[in-house]
């Protein structure tokens, strides 16, 4: 969202200051984009690593500066910008981990879905190389867990070990589906 639109959404005027030192007071968040976007922009990517979602996460911070307007005031508005982006990003890396990527669900069903003889010998050398340093339980808890749709305690009572074990298993075998995808 551009700048202009700010103004257009809320109809605030534009002062060029962000914050007033009153309580309860609106923020001017046309000045405040205009002035601290490209600073926030930045910590997002330096923190996301991908130019897109660096630029949603700004415009996340910049709808709760908005949302939260008379709430706010701080001081020094560039500390306040930049603590809030880095927590909208740190949301966004645990979000990321806990919800598997679209690239290692399209490999599952690739996997799963393979119909020829070619592809059912290819899908087997692919989960050869998925499960292969993995402990046999891996595939089990997988199996149970992303193909049955069992929860993560369901499936830890079935294995005798503690959610955090299996989540743990589950976490270091989407890395290496990662690392096999990427290499």
């Amino acid at each position: 969202m551009r700048a202009e639109n700010f103004r257009l959404v809320t109809g605030w005027p534009v002062s060029g200051v962000c914050f007033s030192e009153e309580v309860g007071s609106v923020i001017d968040v046309e000045a405040c984009y205009r002035r601290y976007g490209p600073m926030v922009v930045r910590r997002c990517r330096a923190l996301l690593k991908d130019e897109e979602e660096a630029h949603d996460a700004m415009q996340d911070v910049f709808v709760k500066l908005i949302r939260f307007d008379k709430q706010l005031t701080d001081d020094n508005p560039s500390s306040l910008l930049l603590r809030m982006a880095t927590n909208e990003c740190l949301n966004r890396i645990r979000t990321r981990r806990r919800k598997p990527t679209e690239s290692d669900d399209d490999l599952i069903d690739r996997i799963a879905n393979a119909d020829d003889s070619e592809s059912r010998y290819l899908a087997r050398g692919m989960l050869a190389r998925i499960f292969g340093k993995e402990q046999e339980s891996t595939a089990v808890i997988a199996v149970m867990h992303l193909v049955d749709g069992m929860t993560l305690e369901e499936t830890a009572r079935q294995v005798g070990m503690s959610v955090s074990g299996v989540r743990k298993r589950l976490r270091t075998l989407s890395e290496h589906v990662r690392e096999l995808l990427e290499a």
